[in-house]
């Protein structure tokens, strides 16, 4: 890119992280992430960030049968469970995201519900919903389907999002938990 193009504001094109879909067909549930930070991107693992809350919830709304590590992510499909992101371009925060990182979201998505047919995509934050889908969502089940796919938004697990707490947060796990079919959910002692 010349140095004219880059005073002028033009942006380099953006390069796809490190972080892989963590995909099968007939999951119980797809969480989809906003977007990879950068210890997520070195790890090359979902919600890598130690300080991220979303393993432990995993865990405490009973969606696994122990606590994962991120760079056990792959063990999820065996608990029913597939990992994504609204948006591939890793960045330091949600506020360096653009409209344009979106771009294909919605329809990536839907084509992922059309194939792979889980029961639930469920975003992790409300800026994962509306990237994808232009649109501000309440928290929890949403009208819009995909296919025969649910959409649930949850409070997002950033560090970031200390504001909601961690009660509030389970909640909407259990919540989501509750709601998946109890033919797709995987066996787990109280």
């Amino acid at each position: 890119m010349s140095g004219r193009a880059r005073r002028a504001g033009a942006r380099p094109p953006a390069a796809a992280s490190a972080v892989p879909d963590v995909l099968g067909p007939g999951l119980s549930v797809v969480f989809c992430g906003i977007n990879p930070g950068f210890v997520s991107d070195a790890a090359k693992a979902h919600f890598a960030n130690p300080r991220n809350d979303f393993w432990r919830l995993l865990e405490a709304a009973r969606f696994t049968s122990r606590l994962h590590e991120p760079a056990e992510q792959f063990e999820l499909l065996r608990e029913g469970i597939g990992l994504t992101n609204a948006a591939p371009r890793t960045t330091r925060g949600t506020g360096d995201l653009r409209r344009a990182d979106f771009a294909g979201a919605a329809e990536r998505l839907e084509q992922l519900a059309l194939e792979l047919r889980p029961a639930w995509l469920a975003f992790v934050g409300k800026e994962a919903y509306r990237g994808a889908f232009n649109e501000r969502p309440e928290l929890g089940p949403q009208e819009r389907c995909l296919g025969e796919t649910r959409l649930f938004v949850l409070p997002s697990t950033s560090p970031a999002n200390a504001a909601v707490p961690w009660e509030e947060r389970l909640r909407r796990f259990r919540e989501l938990r509750k709601s998946v079919p109890k033919g797709r959910q995987v066996t787990r002692e109280p």
